[in-house]
């Protein structure tokens, strides 16, 4: 994957590269601010209740997509040995170490003598696999200068890297932090939501390897269907604190709906999770309108003082 920055493209280039890209014909030059779960949506529901920290996400999207690996340091971060998504990390496990044993109602009436014994302990893990989030309204999307990502017909958001001119907007374009750089070469990598597998009928590699279904795939729909009945499940069983994130544009205003959302069960900060996430872009509007009173106001001042200035000469 790692390319010389001499191989980037420039902006002509990258023109060219646009028209003749297969994706981009897809549905070329859609707005990042889309419509929430259109037909025929695709997505993740990830169930963190179920998740067992097995790192199986992780290591299928690292070995179909070819991503290096991170390094083999000592984070003294829990079991969390890549800490955070980036451009060479799609899927990230979260080991989030809390105090309190593991509430046994989780499990419903079946609990082996294993698990009993583990809800004894007096910490427990709350565990989480984050990956891009294919917001409906993306501000990476939106801010792209070369039209390297686009959104597909199966409103995923994709990056085309041979269109990337490695210019960073949509990094800090991203309220989930998601979106990373290339160190070798500057372009901006993420989930493709293995775009190639789904062209031949497979689902994603991470949902296809999770062992418990804590990574479910599907029509956005339908996986908002099941998520509400999940969340109903747990809340007989005494778990009043699971609720879905992402999954109600009511909730997340500023990203509207989540293709990619989660059932949690502590506030989303705890997951490294924004509560109230925002596309930058909803803000261009008014900066312009602040930059251009400050800048009427400033001129105000300007004239004012040449005023007053030639009226006190006048006066003498």
């Amino acid at each position: 994957m790692a390319t010389s920055p001499e191989t980037l493209p420039g902006p002509d280039e990258s023109r060219e590269l646009r028209t003749s890209s297969e994706l981009v014909g897809v549905d070329a030059w859609q707005p990042g601010r889309g419509t929430a779960h259109p037909p025929g949506a695709y997505g993740f529901f990830t169930d963190t209740t179920v998740c067992i920290g097995c790192k199986a996400c992780e290591v299928a999207c690292k070995q179909w997509n070819q991503l290096p690996d991170d390094g083999f340091l000592f984070t003294g971060e829990s079991y969390d040995n890549t800490s955070d998504l980036g451009a060479s990390t799609w899927r990230h496990v979260a080991f989030v170490e809390r105090e309190g044993p593991v509430d046994l109602s989780w499990f419903g009436e079946d609990v082996s003598p294993a698990v009993a014994q583990t809800g004894e302990d007096p910490f427990r893990w709350l565990m989480m696999s984050d990956v891009c989030k294919h917001c409906t309204h993306a501000g990476c999307l939106d801010v792209c200068p070369t039209g390297s990502i686009i959104r597909t017909e199966y409103d995923s958001v994709f990056v085309q890297p041979d269109i990337c001119n490695g210019c960073g907007m949509c990094v800090v374009a991203c309220p989930f932090g998601v979106i990373d750089r290339n160190e070798d070469d500057g372009r901006a990598f993420k989930c493709t939501l293995c775009y190639d597998r789904l062209h031949g009928g497979l689902e994603p590699a991470c949902a296809k390897a999770c062992p418990t279904d804590s990574i479910v795939f599907g029509e956005v729909e339908d996986l908002v269907e099941l998520a509400q009945e999940r969340v109903a499940v747990l809340h007989e069983r005494g778990v009043s604190s699971a609720y879905l994130y992402g999954a109600d544009e009511a909730q997340l205003p500023g990203t509207g709906q989540l293709n990619a959302f989660f059932l949690l069960t502590d506030r989303p900060e705890v997951y490294n999770l924004p509560p109230d996430p925002v596309d930058p872009t909803e803000w261009v509007g008014s900066s312009w309108r602040s930059a251009l009173a400050t800048g009427a106001a400033m001129v105000a001042a300007v004239i004012g003082a040449v005023v007053s200035v030639a009226a006190g000469r006048s006066g003498r």
